[in-house]
């Protein structure tokens, strides 16, 4: 995408296919529809949101975007600027795969920065660094622009069915996909439409704060589903909750990895267990659970948003496999 064309108000996503799985659909006993946002060009759905924010940032004068993650954000941080000819700056954990880092400069021409062994810590440094007044910094998930962004994905997918789902599937690790979701969903008067979130045991802080009723801080991330890593989850999030039919369901991590395999094998993708979470609502049965509890009505047809993730590759995956013996 040239100049020319962000100018004229193109987006800085693709439009990506919503499609049909024979073979989750014989699996389960109803349509699953499949939004693949894995094939964004940064490898996951982030690029709206963090795309929306950042050409604001840009009409606004920013002149340069600093982004802390280790993950998807901050390459979607990165592919944004580099389209938009602002610098980047990503500040990563410590912990952050080498391969993400190349990815960083290499493929989007960041600057990378080290600071921390957690997200935490290196988003002190970027809010440091973003007290310049010229510099413009990107939360991964926890800002109305991105979740305008995001909600991009119900529009487009309302479109391509030319329907309304029984029920939408999504993952949680801050809320901003959620939060987004929701808010296309209003949109598009889906508002009768359920929304399962899923999440991982050890990355579950949504689940705490609907079972609390209120925030809830993780004393840390044990799963394996790093892309859930946020300890607590956003407000608006919870808020959210009371204002639409929001199941939380959590799935174990092992769960998460065998929906990534099954995935791979019959949809040919690799996807990060973050997006294995949402995937094993169809591949672990939740759906049929919830159903069967009464949760959920009848269900007819199901979209499920594949989230993506560039946290993963063959050799991740064939680790995770053997670490959980699948």
């Amino acid at each position: 995408m040239n100049s020319h064309d962000l100018s004229s108000g193109s987006k800085l996503h693709l439009q990506t296919p919503t499609v049909l799985s024979p073979s989750i659909s014989k699996l389960t006993g109803f349509s699953v529809y499949l939004k693949l946002e894995n094939i964004q060009i940064p490898g996951s759905f982030k690029i709206r949101g963090i795309g929306n924010l950042c050409q604001k940032a840009k009409e606004s004068g920013c002149k340069r975007i600093v982004c802390a993650s280790g993950g998807n954000a901050g390459l979607a941080a990165a592919y944004a600027a580099k389209q938009l000819g602002l610098p980047a700056t990503i500040v990563l954990p410590t912990s952050t795969p080498q391969f993400v880092a190349d990815k960083l400069r290499e493929n989007f021409s960041a600057e990378v920065l080290y600071h921390g062994s957690m997200w935490d810590e290196s988003n002190k440094h970027a809010l440091e660094l973003s007290k310049d007044p010229d510099c413009v910094y990107i939360h991964p998930f926890d800002h109305p622009d991105i979740w305008e962004g995001h909600s991009t994905i119900i529009a487009e997918s309302s479109v391509q069915l030319g329907f309304k789902p029984d029920l939408v599937v999504t993952c949680c690790g801050g809320g901003g996909l959620m939060n987004g979701l929701l808010q296309g969903m209003w949109k598009e008067g889906w508002n009768d439409v359920p929304l399962l979130v899923m999440e991982t045991d050890g990355a579950d802080s949504l689940n705490a704060a609907v079972k609390a009723n209120k925030l809830v801080t993780l004393p840390g991330i044990t799963s394996v589903a790093k892309c859930l890593g946020a300890c607590t989850v956003s407000a608006t999030s919870l808020e959210y909750c009371s204002k639409h039919k929001v199941i939380s369901s959590v799935v174990d991590d092992k769960e998460a990895v065998s929906a990534c395999l099954r995935f791979a094998d019959d949809h040919r993708m690799l996807v990060e267990p973050a997006c294995g979470a949402t995937l094993a609502a169809v591949y672990s049965g939740v759906i049929e659970k919830l159903i069967k509890g009464g949760e959920l009505g009848p269900i007819k047809s199901v979209l499920v948003v594949v989230c993506g993730g560039s946290g993963v590759s063959l050799n991740e995956l064939q680790k995770w496999k053997e670490q959980f013996s699948l």
